[in-house]
């Protein structure tokens, strides 16, 4: 009993330790966007500001319109995600709730597109982008969300677990492939659509290069954009990159909270009643 009390305070103390390692680049980003420019290389570190200012937030919304920036972004990764769910999902249902010949192999290959790397496609999609004349619109950021492999397979994986009892049954009560699809495998992949929809929102959120490449027009530019551009070529202020990136990851925390209660339930909570 004495061994296992000891191993349970070990791992508890080494996972405290790990944690508290891990938070000390959030401090040292939330310490100095509270910091005025003149101590940001004090020597001993300040951890906590002697003088904490705005500043640096303040500085951060004259650049450049930051608010519209969020707005842009906010625009695109909550697209991005819904249209990566739409799409992966009705792919993921059809390969393994309705048989048709040749679906094993078709999903094989589909699979294995993720094996290329996204360097590569880039240019390709960027002259298809470009003769449908989607460059400098949202719609050229979004639409790459259709093809996500990944997400497929995710997806794939949950709903091969699912019974087909639940399928019948609601065959029996008339339902089509349509609302079977909406109304009975949704909901069973709640947990693995919420993990999806974070992951695709931060991944949207976060992409730097490829809006880049798209977005020309200033005013359509999302949050890495705009981050970017507090970066100087000889000097960077590092209080306002602080506070601006700080800003940034609120949606993220917000998304992660609401969504996170999807992660401890079960799929098919209650069975199959026979």
């Amino acid at each position: 009993m004495t061994r296992k009390r000891v191993a349970a305070a070990a791992y508890y103390a080494v996972a405290v330790l790990v944690a508290v390692i891990a938070l000390v680049p959030f401090v040292w980003m939330i310490s100095t966007s509270f910091k005025s420019r003149g101590a940001l290389m004090s020597i001993p570190i300040e951890w906590i500001p002697a003088k904490p200012t705005l500043d640096a937030y303040v500085t951060v919304f004259q650049r450049f319109p930051f608010l519209r920036t969020i707005g842009n972004s906010l625009l695109i990764a909550v697209c991005y995600a819904l249209l990566t769910l739409a799409s992966a999902s009705m792919a993921a249902f059809a390969f393994t709730k309705i048989r048709f010949r040749g679906s094993g192999l078709l999903l094989g290959v589909y699979l294995a597109t993720m094996m290329i790397p996204t360097q590569v496609t880039m240019i390709p999609l960027f002259v298809v982008m470009n003769q449908i004349g989607l460059i400098n619109h949202y719609g050229s950021v979004i639409l790459p969300a259709i093809f996500r492999p990944f997400a497929v397979f995710m997806l794939v994986q949950q709903m091969r677990t699912i019974p087909g009892d639940y399928m019948d049954a609601a065959r029996i009560d008339g339902a089509s492939t349509f609302r079977i699809y909406r109304q009975v495998m949704l909901p069973l992949c709640a947990p693995a659509l919420a993990t999806l929809a974070i992951t695709n929102f931060m991944d949207s959120w976060n992409d730097y290069l490829w809006p880049l490449l798209m977005l020309t027009d200033k005013a359509k530019m999302t949050l890495p954009i705009a981050l970017s551009t507090l970066n100087g070529q000889y000097d960077t202020e590092y209080n306002v990159l602080m506070g601006g990136s700080l800003i940034s990851m609120i949606p993220i925390i917000l998304i992660y909270i609401a969504a996170q209660k999807y992660f401890k339930n079960g799929l098919m909570a209650g069975g199959v009643k026979g």
